[in-house]
């Protein structure tokens, strides 16, 4: 670990004001502690001699005035900037992860850890250790400056014992750093094996194998809980270890102005600061070992971020901000897909159609570690209308559309649409009023809001509510059925201004009478958008214009896609 990792600064750009503050705070800490000794020594000299106090008293009283207050005013900007530091860490992770294609993320347990437990282990990081770190920084050496003019002998012996702390805090802070890694990792594992339980456990209970996870779950416990046990103990030794020769440091100091006052080879006032800044010179050093190990797991966490934050050759770029929920739930608001050229093959993007249209060309598509492609030369041309998609489970719809979205990117091939709003088969819900989960990306008013919860009838659901669409909603749609999720999910697509419609299986969760009615408010969208939708039902194929049925990983039974008409059958000749 890094004491301070420069690159903090240079991909959150918000934490340099914070950093920089605590940085003045130290620095004036420093300067009113080394007054201190003065204002100290200069008292106990005028008691001993019998001369006035009152000047010695004002100023020792006014130190310590100063110092209350730069204390207090630390420890308010050291909370701010944790605060600070690890809510901009948040957001810079968030919004990379919204820029770049599902395939350059975190799997979603280590992503979830790492944005809530990791960013919030970045706090202590930023309120006490990097305070501590600047403090260690600056008083040692106006300490041992002073010394140097006050008493040289007593700054040669804080000179020649002062290097030996870091050098065991960082022989000692090796194993601690190795130790947190794994607890780290440890901690990774666990919460997302716990994720993945909670998100599966309606199927295991389904199952009756839900109990059997408990096994699993333990057993990772233990592992993260010998982790964090083998941290605290090494913690323990080396607070033990530096405060042993600290303590050893002073001593040798003391030792020797004390044999040089008895002997009057030296003044009283010139002892009294050099006995008072010499521990001062030590203090922060062991203290920013102290921090170091309450601060390891942020360390740890802030380098992982960092790893995340740090842009790579194969980023890809959009020309158009994120939604601010297309991070977590793919459920993607004004974002513009981009053309992206063969590059393997050299192949050259087409030119560009017309607006208000999809082009998919020769586009290929294989998962990371996957040995054969889930799409492969696959062409499309929808124009206008609704295209469906059929086909079944494995085949790669839900990836078509998480390509044609721009969440993911071709190995090779083209894609080229208009700006989407993307509706997965779990819609995105957030926790507050129904107004604002369905006005996330755009603006509404309460009347249109009300017209797209009659279009889609969820107007009586949300009605019933305390509150109307003001009633919050709980996380992720708590409170709501499937279905209900769905038809809000719907309600949002209906007042998005996108071009581009793209649908992931909006009859799944609903009874066959409501799926005719979504079916038929699909098709009325239809008429003004290019509509793309993922099926397993026949509800839809009803008021296709266009059909595209994927048969198998690596093939595509041509059907209906560019041709307008109505739907075709599997397997009957036509464009891909």
């Amino acid at each position: 670990m890094k004491p301070f990792d420069p690159r903090l600064l240079r991909a959150v750009p918000a934490a340099r004001k914070p950093v920089a503050v605590l940085a003045a705070t130290g620095v004036a800490g420093g300067a009113a502690t080394i007054a201190t000794a003065f204002a100290l020594s200069a008292v106990v000299v005028a008691v001993v001699e019998g001369t006035d106090l009152v000047a010695p008293l004002a100023w020792l009283l006014g130190l310590f005035a100063v110092r209350a207050v730069l204390a207090a005013a630390t420890e308010r900007v050291a909370a701010w900037a944790g605060v600070s530091v690890s809510s901009a860490l948040r957001a810079a992770l968030l919004g990379r992860w919204g820029a770049v294609d599902a395939d350059a993320r975190l799997e979603p347990g280590a992503a979830v850890s790492l944005a809530t437990a990791g960013t919030a282990a970045v706090e202590p990081y930023a309120a006490r250790f990097l305070p501590t770190l600047v403090t260690a920084a600056v008083v040692p050496v106006l300490a041992i400056a002073t010394l140097v003019v006050v008493d040289w002998p007593s700054a040669l012996v804080v000179v020649l014992t002062l290097p030996l702390l870091p050098v065991f805090a960082a022989l000692i802070g090796t194993s601690t750093a190795d130790s947190t890694e794994r607890r780290w990792a440890a901690l990774a594992s666990l919460s997302g094996h716990f994720l993945d339980v909670v998100r599966g456990l309606p199927t295991l209970v389904t199952y009756g194998r839900a109990r059997r996870q408990a096994a699993t779950i333990r057993e990772v416990s233990d592992r993260h809980r010998h982790a964090t046990m083998e941290t605290l103990r090494i913690a323990f030794l080396s607070s033990a270890a530096l405060e042993l020769l600290a303590t050893i440091s002073v001593a040798i100091v003391a030792v020797t102005v004390g044999l040089r006052l008895s002997h009057g080879s030296m003044t009283l006032g010139a002892g009294l600061v050099a006995i008072l800044l010499a521990p001062e010179a030590y203090w922060p050093v062991r203290r920013v070992g102290a921090e170091y190990h309450a601060a390891a797991d942020g360390a740890v966490a802030l380098d992982a971020i960092l790893a995340q934050l740090e842009p790579t050759p194969d980023a890809p770029r959009s020309s158009s901000t994120p939604a601010p929920n297309a991070a977590f739930d793919a459920e993607l608001t004004g974002r513009t897909t981009r053309s992206r050229p063969n590059a393997a093959f050299g192949g050259v993007a087409p030119a560009g159609g017309r607006v208000g249209e999809v082009r998919v060309a020769g586009v290929t598509y294989a998962y990371a570690g996957s040995p054969a492609p889930v799409l492969r030369d696959l062409d499309l041309v929808a124009g206008p209308g609704l295209t469906v998609v059929t086909g079944p489970s494995g085949v790669g719809k839900s990836t078509l559309l998480d390509l044609l979205a721009g969440l993911r990117s071709p190995g090779s091939g083209t894609v080229e649409t208009p700006a989407s709003h993307y509706v997965t088969q779990r819609p995105f819900l957030a926790t507050g009023p129904v107004r604002s989960a369905l006005t996330i990306g755009h603006p509404a008013t309460d009347d249109q809001l009300w017209e797209a919860l009659r279009a889609v009838e969820v107007d009586g659901v949300v009605a019933a509510l305390p509150g109307g669409l003001s009633a919050d909603l709980g996380d992720d749609g708590f409170g709501l059925s499937a279905g209900q999720r769905q038809r809000l999910a719907l309600a949002r697509a209906w007042l998005s201004p996108e071009t581009l419609l793209l649908l992931d299986e909006p009859t799944a969760h609903l009874d066959p009478e409501g799926a005719e009615h979504v079916a038929a408010v699909v098709a009325e969208l239809a008429e003004r958008r290019v509509v793309v939708a993922v099926t397993h039902r026949d509800e839809l194929l009803a008021h296709a214009d266009h059909h595209l049925v994927l048969a198998s990983p690596v093939e595509v039974i041509p059907g209906a896609t560019s041709l307008p008409g109505s739907p075709r059958p599997a397997g009957e000749e036509g464009d891909r």
